[in-house]
């Protein structure tokens, strides 16, 4: 997500790319063993998890001296829209951070391109690491579906979807932060009134439909996210959820409450706005949290969508191991590292959320909200997944989709036709 999620644009990627690679690989020419440890993540290197992450691939070099460490920064876009081809080359990486669901992990481990990391589960004990609901993720079953069978990845920390404000505005506006459905609609309407768009979102990207989604959740209960994501009942995208989530979305945006231009827009442009100070809402994930503590220069908070019991939310993405990867042991190893009581509390303190670290050592207050917030959201059973999960493909689905609730190309009921069609395509039939 994210999720479908890229997290910073592709120029600073490139760049974060470089940076890391000069700062974490060793240096050119013959290692030890002559071994390398290939990398892949995309996440950005200010973020939660690019530090910890950085502290993981500093410490795998003290402890493996004569191997070399190529790390890339990846576009999340990019990946996902490659992998397969990727994977399926001998240009595979050896440890890549990949997004979770049927769609993306499932389908790769149906196709054959992953490990099965089962044994190393058990010989590293990540499994008693992670709680149920965190770990649903992580197993695929021979048709792709997550929630059982074989491990074919490992996330190091939990992920969550939020409204995050900027108090500033919302105090200079008279506008009161809400707690009810009701009043986040009022709230909405009090900045349009003041001239103000209140919702920054992005139509190119995921943002938009965690929007769509996260209204239909508002409606939904725990059997309905089963039925849609595990294919555990039937799923009607014309039902009250969809049909509320469709006709809501669409009246935001005619009340300018989303604006029309945010069509074009990708995530980080959203972010970016948000940071900037331009809108004062953004629902987003918690992916988000480290960059605007360190970016935002303003006050500002975080609260759950007010009303719901469901929020889009999960395991954080997967470290996988492609099938065709040259040094698996190695990716063992680094994988191992990013689930240490130390690194697992530097992400912590840095704004992520950490699935096994020490209960006293994250002592960041924002840190602690964050995490508190979550565990809240996980002991309730409200982690609802993400949209685009359930079968291949569905994120450019669901992009095209909204897109068309933005620009006013397509009615609700033609949007839920468009998610129907594509859905029933997708299930698999055995």
């Amino acid at each position: 997500m994210p999720k479908a999620r890229n997290r910073i644009g592709m120029t600073a990627m490139a760049l974060a790319g470089a940076l890391l690679l000069a700062s974490c690989g060793s240096s050119g020419g013959s290692t030890g063993d002559g071994k390398t440890l290939k990398l892949w993540h995309y996440e950005a290197p200010d973020s939660a998890m690019g530090i910890a992450w950085n502290q993981a691939i500093a410490e795998f070099k003290k402890e493996h001296p004569g191997v070399k460490v190529e790390f890339e920064a990846k576009g999340f876009e990019q990946i996902q829209k490659t992998a397969s081809m990727v994977l399926n080359s001998d240009d595979a990486p050896d440890v890549m951070e990949y997004n979770k669901g049927n769609s993306t992990a499932g389908l790769l481990a149906k196709q054959g391109l992953l490990t099965d990391l089962t044994p190393e589960v058990t010989k590293y004990g990540w499994d008693k690491e992670l709680s149920p609901n965190v770990a649903i993720t992580s197993r695929y079953d021979a048709q792709g579906v997550m929630g059982s069978g074989d491990w074919y990845g490992v996330p190091d920390f939990g992920e969550y979807t939020m409204v995050y404000y900027n108090k500033d505005l919302f105090a200079k506006n008279g506008v009161q932060v809400p707690t009810t459905p009701e009043q986040f609609t009022a709230a909405l309407a009090a900045f349009k009134a003041k001239g103000i768009t209140p919702l920054a979102d992005a139509g190119a990207e995921y943002p938009a439909q965690q929007y769509f989604y996260q209204l239909a959740l508002s409606k939904a209960d725990r059997a309905w996210v089963d039925a849609f994501q595990l294919y555990k009942g039937k799923v009607d995208f014309h039902d009250a959820a969809w049909t509320y989530a469709a006709n809501t979305f669409a009246d935001w945006v005619a009340k300018g409450y989303i604006a029309k231009t945010s069509s074009s827009a990708k995530a980080e442009d959203a972010g970016v706005s948000f940071i900037n100070g331009k809108y004062p809402i953004f629902f987003s994930g918690s992916w988000w949290y480290g960059r605007f503590k360190s970016e935002n220069k303003f006050a500002w908070g975080s609260f759950l969508w007010p009303g719901s019991k469901l929020t889009p939310g999960s395991g954080g993405n997967l470290w996988v191991v492609p099938k065709k990867a040259k040094n698996k042991q190695l990716a063992y190893d680094f994988i191992d590292l990013t689930m240490q009581k130390a690194v697992q509390n530097t992400l912590g303190n840095n704004g992520g959320i950490p699935v096994a670290a020490s209960p006293t050592a994250v002592t960041d207050p924002a840190s602690k909200t964050l995490i508190a917030n979550f565990d809240k959201v996980s002991a309730a059973d409200g982690l609802a997944f993400y949209p685009d999960w359930p079968v291949p493909g569905f994120y450019d689905v669901m992009v095209s989709a909204v897109q068309k609730l933005i620009t006013g190309t397509a009615k609700p009921d033609q949007v839920l036709d468009e998610l129907q069609k594509a859905y029933d395509a997708g299930v698999p039939t055995s």
